[in-house]
């Protein structure tokens, strides 16, 4: 079983002092030995980009060691996803999402059947009822030469009116993914509008938004009144800090006043920590949970 670092506990004592402002009054503690537990939001830890080269397994155990109640993850092919469905429920540990349609020019080109997509979300079905899991990540698409975005988000809309009956039934929800230009250039959904525009066309409780306060915050800003507004199609929460796409406290973003926003609007879902640690995994979850621990 792959171990937490005790110098790493030990080096990371310190930390509350540096992340939260002192009083005469009163220390900040530091954060727990298991930082994942957290005491207002549920986090998911992105197991791709944390944990380093570690095994898939070996990712899932250090998440329970950590303490995180979820992971997320990106394909699932290729994953031991037998042998990942008994350690997680060995050790309690939830799947909060997974990418089911990754980025192509598939789902987004006016001249596709959309029978590939359609397979596809089958299969993510089938492997959301193997981890327990109910929400899947689709991909709209890269740009297509000639193609205007509108043509793009029409061919897409199709598609995700194919898919949605199915996912109605299997009680699965599609969560389709705005990106931002920096870290994704030449891609057709970028921002809060468009991504709820493409749902309120596909009209479906099935389709939602998998709304990710990193893109948000390069693409938008103004993230708590955009997420208010938003509110309706969202079916995911994920985040990173800018700049450096790494966890709360190191970036511009005030992560406590987001959070409060999130538990303010009543969201029972998990928040995915698609970040990188950093320096290293530990002091980047510590560093979650105390922009977390607020009353």
């Amino acid at each position: 079983m792959t171990q937490i670092s005790r110098r790493l506990l030990l080096g990371s004592a310190a930390l509350a002092t540096t992340l939260k402002p002192s009083s005469a009054s009163s220390a900040t503690p530091a954060p727990p030995e298991r930082p994942g537990a957290t005491k207002n939001t549920r986090f998911a830890v992105n197991v791709e980009m944390w944990f380093g080269r570690k095994s898939f397994l070996e990712k899932i155990e250090l998440a329970a060691q950590f303490g995180f109640p979820a992971i997320e993850f990106w394909p699932y092919e290729n994953k031991p996803l037998k042998e990942a469905a008994a350690l997680l429920k060995e050790k309690q540990v939830a799947v909060s999402q997974f990418t089911a349609w990754p980025f192509g020019t598939i789902l987004n080109n006016p001249e596709s059947d959309h029978e590939d997509f359609y397979r596809k979300i089958q299969e993510s079905c089938d492997v959301a009822d193997q981890l327990d899991c109910s929400l899947f990540t689709v991909v709209i698409g890269n740009d297509i030469p000639g193609v205007s975005k509108a043509d793009m988000h029409a061919a897409a809309i199709r598609g995700l009116k194919k898919a949605a009956p199915i996912c109605e039934q299997r009680k699965k929800t599609i969560i389709i993914e705005p990106m931002n230009p920096r870290n994704h250039p030449n891609h057709c959904l970028y921002g809060g509008d468009d991504a709820v525009a493409i749902c309120k066309a596909v009209d479906s409780s099935s389709v939602k938004i998998n709304w990710d306060l990193y893109h948000m915050q390069i693409v938008d800003g103004d993230l708590c009144m955009k997420m208010r507004e938003g509110w309706d199609y969202i079916g995911y929460l994920q985040l990173a800090d800018n700049p450096g796409r790494h966890e709360p406290g190191t970036g511009e973003v005030n992560y406590q006043r987001v959070f409060r926003e999130i538990k303010a609007l009543k969201y029972r879902g998990y928040v995915g920590l698609e970040c990188t640690p950093k320096s290293d995994d530990l002091l980047a979850a510590q560093r979650v949970y105390l922009a977390d621990d607020w009353e």
